[in-house]
């Protein structure tokens, strides 16, 4: 399955970038805060990230990998994620199958038609993709 990765590649290229995941890591699409949909050039930055599954923490830039997982997996991977960040609250138990499910196709939508290596960078609701870095 194609997802998103956690990476350097173009890192620092565009000013503002953060990256505090580990690279490699897989990505999901966060959400975005009040402050940064209203104010993107300054908020938090949150409108610009992805969020790392294991380390729960964020960077601007993703990259495209297709690794050797199934949906079920990214979506355990997903599920365990969010629970230990409290968004799949107790109170909401009805939806969690709902947003993991979301989180996952949102994921592969923006993965899937994408070549391997492509570099995503994100605005709000807004993903570009960029060819990946040649080779030295």
């Amino acid at each position: 399955m194609k997802v998103l990765v956690a990476t350097s590649s173009t890192q620092g290229d565009v000013d503002g970038d953060y990256s505090f995941c580990v690279p490699g890591e897989i990505l999901w699409i966060t959400m975005v805060c009040d402050t940064d949909r209203l104010y993107p050039e300054k908020g938090c930055g949150c409108g610009r990230g992805f969020g790392g599954l294991t380390s729960h923490r964020a960077t601007t830039t993703a990259e495209v990998a297709d690794l050797d997982i199934t949906e079920a997996d990214m979506g355990l991977a997903v599920r365990t994620s969010l629970t230990d960040q409290g968004w799949l609250a107790p109170e909401i138990a009805e939806m969690h199958d709902e947003i993991v499910a979301e989180t996952v196709e949102l994921v592969r939508a923006l993965a899937e038609p994408l070549p391997e290596g492509t570099i995503v960078r994100r605005r709000l609701d807004e993903f570009h993709a960029f060819a990946p870095p040649a080779a030295p």
